[in-house]
């Protein structure tokens, strides 16, 4: 079996934000795990049902439960923005299961009183309207850069649409999970693989000091700015970020991974 990566979209998206980076991935000969998070795309809330309380612990366990299902031991995990959040909450849960880690435009820092006050309102905002056609129309303008906004309306529209058929339930669910997420840093700096930071250089939602924070706590990292992109770096310039990834992953391929 070739070493395995596993890519983790981010909120409120779903497994095709990856789109345009899994298969120079598998070309790079590599296994490839693209799952779709409790609450989008299709899955369902997991075995537990969608009244547990929300939490990152129910998303991770449940990638942990699809790498078992295909007998994979340890695997590079990649994360943008909430798959980061659940990246590092997989570190939490059983490190010796991340043979690698990828974090992208996200932050190990966790909310302040108003961005938890924030996505509460929102969550319930959501379920009211039944519909993610509004959160669609305010989370765009933060979403992507400034760049893709002007010059790539196809992007814009494609992100828009992906929004729109997300599922309120699941909207709600992830945005209380992502309110009760810990600080990560401390969890970092215990981990020992190696690490890479990726970052659109146009992102306000993740800024530059976020991610100086995690390659400071990072035994073993790097930091490489993808230029001309905003929040969702894998959708506005997947040809930069999959370079960045590939070039990653060659380094650590001598890494033991599951068989």
């Amino acid at each position: 079996m070739a070493p395995t990566v596993v890519l983790l979209h981010a909120f409120p998206l779903d497994a095709r934000l990856w789109d345009d980076v899994v298969d120079a991935v598998a070309d790079a000969g590599w296994d490839v795990v693209v799952p779709d998070l409790r609450g989008f795309g299709e899955s369902a809330y997991g075995a537990d049902g969608p009244d547990d309380e929300p939490s990152l612990t129910w998303m991770a366990r449940d990638v942990l439960g699809i790498l078992d299902r295909v007998g994979v031991n340890s695997a590079v995990v990649v994360g943008l923005s909430l798959g980061g959040y659940v990246a590092m909450e997989l570190v939490r849960q059983d490190s010796s299961r991340v043979a690698g880690l990828v974090l992208v435009d996200t932050k190990a820092s966790a909310d302040g009183e108003d961005a938890r006050a924030n996505r509460l309102r929102v969550a319930e905002q959501v379920l009211e309207a039944g519909s993610t056609v509004a959160l669609a129309r305010a989370m765009l303008p933060g979403l992507l850069g400034e760049t893709t906004r002007t010059r790539r309306p196809d992007v814009v529209e494609r992100v828009r649409g992906w929004i729109e058929e997300a599922d309120p339930a699941g909207v709600a669910w992830a945005q209380r999970a992502m309110a009760a997420r810990p600080d990560s840093h401390a969890d970092l700096a215990a981990l020992t693989v190696p690490a890479l930071v990726l970052w659109g250089e146009e992102d306000a939602v993740a800024p530059r000091a976020e991610q100086d924070s995690m390659v400071a706590a990072l035994r073993d990292s790097r930091l490489v700015e993808i230029p001309r992109c905003g929040h969702l770096s894998a959708v506005e310039a997947p040809e930069a970020v999959t370079a960045a990834l590939v070039a990653f992953l060659a380094d650590v391929r001598g890494l033991p991974q599951a068989t």
